[in-house]
């Protein structure tokens, strides 16, 4: 893929993300239109279009018909497993920042209640959901709510018996 250096150092979105950013203007939906139609989250139609998640074949029909202007090009682009990264001064961007500070003002506070809830043991970032919604508050002003949808993961007790490496072969 092409990429270009900007000011900064930092690499600019790829030709493929351009194109696809372009693609999916011209169709004048939304992240979440186009969500609605291809039963995926808001999040992962947007991951989708930044080349951060893999489009999966039973989801390419669905896609084509909500975003006609992919091309068979595109579309084979988004359907390879992507570089999931992310670049180092995104932390800047004041949306980011913001939400980087309320996971880490919240975190041990959130860490504890999933332990108290669940046991010693992990939210994971693989088997995961995540959706931005927009709902009005009691005060009647817009209010954004975003869910992290993890499957929990327990630490497990690491005994030698459990150990492939350490079984005797037969």
């Amino acid at each position: 893929m092409e990429t270009m250096e900007e000011a900064d150092g930092s690499t600019a979105p790829s030709a493929v993300v351009a194109a696809l950013a372009s693609a999916k203007q011209m169709s004048g939906k939304t992240f979440g239109e186009i969500a609605e139609e291809t039963g995926l989250t808001n999040v992962y139609v947007a991951q989708l279009f930044r080349r951060q998640a893999q489009l999966k074949r039973e989801t390419v029909a669905s896609l084509r018909s909500a975003v006609p202007t992919l091309t068979g090009k595109l579309i084979s682009e988004m359907m390879v497993p992507p570089f999931r990264s992310y670049r180092p001064n995104i932390i800047q961007e004041p949306a980011i920042y913001r939400l980087h500070e309320a996971v880490m003002h919240f975190g041990e506070s959130i860490k504890e209640v999933i332990n108290e809830d669940f046991g010693d043991g992990i939210m994971s970032a693989i088997d995961f959901y995540c959706s931005v919604d927009k709902v009005k508050g009691v005060d009647g002003k817009d209010r954004v709510v975003i869910t992290f949808d993890g499957k929990y993961l327990p630490y497990s007790e690491q005994k030698s018996e459990h150990m492939v490496s350490r079984q005797k072969q037969q």
